[in-house]
């Protein structure tokens, strides 16, 4: 999971390039909300910023928001993820929520291993 960074409000983040990038929910975060059931995703073109809410999912349990870890545009958004919301539960490192361009700001990022350290504190 090298390529992955990660936030504490457990959304990961992949660069694709320096102004790129997707990002989705992480696998600890899937297994804390348990069976997806809805996702509401924005739309191409909109804004989103750091450290505020850009998605929400819907499990079994409860409605849980999605955090943005970057500000810029949605340059593109995994509709699949609308019919198909369990994606995120079977392989939550390939069912990204939506990529983003333009990117100017971006919170501090954690690595795998901080990541991990931080969900064993958590816990």
């Amino acid at each position: 999971m090298k390529e992955f960074l990660f936030t504490k409000t457990h959304e990961w983040v992949q660069f694709l390039n320096e102004t790129a990038a997707r990002i989705g929910l992480t696998d600890y975060a899937q297994k804390e909300l348990g069976d997806l059931v809805f996702v509401n995703l924005p739309e191409v073109g909109d804004e989103v910023t750091v450290k505020e809410e850009f998605a929400d999912v819907e499990s079994v349990k409860a409605v849980s928001c999605v955090y943005s870890p970057v500000t810029g545009t949605v340059k593109a958004v995994n509709e699949d993820l609308l019919d198909q919301p369990e994606l995120i539960n079977s392989d939550p490192y390939d069912a990204w929520f939506i990529e983003v361009d333009h990117i100017s700001a971006k919170e501090e990022l954690l690595s795998g291993e901080e990541y991990e350290q931080f969900i064993h504190e958590e816990e």
